[in-house]
């Protein structure tokens, strides 16, 4: 267009400008500086000649804003905070900042306070890009249909259910067999609150019906609402007469997914990834030291998750096409969203907030990291069939 442009008249000139300003969208001024001045040479001295070229543009060098001192900080908070996204962490930053320094867990100038208290989500993401290594691993599936039972309890759809009111929760089995299913090894029981995105875990030996319920039981107990209604998947340790009898008595509404639809039980399948296994991978876990130490791990875990951890809820999703436009709420831990719901009791949410300050994220994630290590360390030291045979 550069070289058609120079060379026709003015009415030419009019044309090409007119054609040239709706592909680019520039100014009809600035547009025809840029036609104008493509290709033509300007000498400078007698060695060098400037020629103009469009294609061709220079990076603005912008002072920098957010130097060393603010990316060591946000490495420390990020490594807190167990590498969440920007747009997880930019919302909480500022809170997370204030609790770690009551605990002096980093020390900071005020100047690196102020940046940190108005970075972007972009920018986190730009300043800790070289930090991310993630490595991701497919587990495997172990969920088995349930008996005949199944038929009796309902499938859920969503007119079911409220679940705008917290106390409406998905269960599921996650299984720790290392890739190996014979025998026994533990399962963990995720236990996630739909409203408040609240989670449990407990871990049991097994998938054995009664284990499996009586983790229910216990994880009804820590629950800062009262239980008001299950959802699991098909398998028989979920769909057995002992749960059926006690969600009668207890007057909670127990429903199930339907067979082969993940979708269904979207909420705890995703707490399946991001909570059990970040925490505790994918190894075989079969013995009794393992399994208690899976669930101190657990007891810190809890803690960790729900008072720390924010969570993107999904409010809208709408298809224009082939493209899917999808908008979440703001970024809150489980924690705000208990106090922010009505209908929860003012004695608990005074509990949770005890609770709260208390808590130090940085001690609650050395704690999670020592576990993880010995969980590490009591499977390396596990000898394999091959090697005792062979002694």
């Amino acid at each position: 267009m550069a070289v058609r442009y120079q060379k026709v008249g003015k009415k030419g000139k009019g044309i090409i400008l007119d054609e040239f300003t709706k592909l680019t969208g520039y100014g009809r001024r600035y547009a025809s500086y840029v036609l104008r001045s493509h290709g033509r040479k300007v000498r400078i001295n007698k060695r060098y000649v400037i020629q103009g070229d469009i294609r061709k543009t220079e990076r603005r060098k912008k002072p920098k804003i957010y130097d060393g001192a603010v990316e060591e900080a946000l490495k420390k908070i990020w490594y807190v905070m167990d590498c969440i996204c920007g747009k997880r962490l930019a919302p909480i930053l500022r809170e997370v900042v204030r609790r770690l320094e009551r605990f002096r867990e980093i020390r900071i100038s005020d100047d690196v306070r102020q940046k940190l208290y108005r970075i972007s989500a972009a920018s986190i993401d730009r300043l800790l890009a070289k930090e991310r290594r993630t490595h991701q691993i497919k587990g495997r599936g172990n969920t088995k249909p349930g008996t005949l039972l199944k038929h009796q309890i309902p499938i859920r759809t969503f007119s079911d259910w409220n679940e705008h009111k917290p106390g409406f929760v998905e269960i599921d089995l996650v299984g720790h067999d290392g890739g190996d299913s014979h025998g026994d090894f533990a399962q963990t029981l995720d236990v996630t609150d739909i409203c408040t995105t609240w989670t449990e875990t407990e871990a049991v030996k097994n998938k054995a019906q009664i284990w499996v319920f009586d983790a229910l039981k216990d994880v009804r107990q820590r629950m800062p609402f009262p239980l008001l209604g299950i959802d699991s998947d098909s398998g028989g340790e979920s769909i057995n007469a002992h749960l059926v009898s006690y969600c009668q008595e207890e007057k909670i509404t127990f429903t199930r997914s339907r067979p082969y639809r993940k979708n269904d039980s979207c909420f705890v399948e995703q707490k399946n990834y991001s909570i059990v296994r970040r925490a505790v991978g994918y190894l075989r876990y079969d013995t009794e030291e393992e399994l208690l130490t899976l669930n101190e791990l657990y007891r810190h875990l809890r803690l960790y998750t729900n008072f720390f951890q924010p969570t993107m809820k999904l409010i809208e999703k709408t298809r224009i096409g082939s493209k899917v436009i999808k908008r979440y709420d703001k970024p809150l831990p489980p924690y705000r969203r208990v106090l922010a719901c009505p209908d929860v009791s003012a004695d608990n949410k005074q509990a949770l907030r005890k609770l709260y300050t208390k808590l130090n994220p940085a001690h609650l994630k050395r704690q999670i990291t020592r576990l993880q290590q010995k969980l590490y360390q009591l499977h390396a030291q596990k000898r394999s069939p091959i090697k005792k045979a062979a002694a």
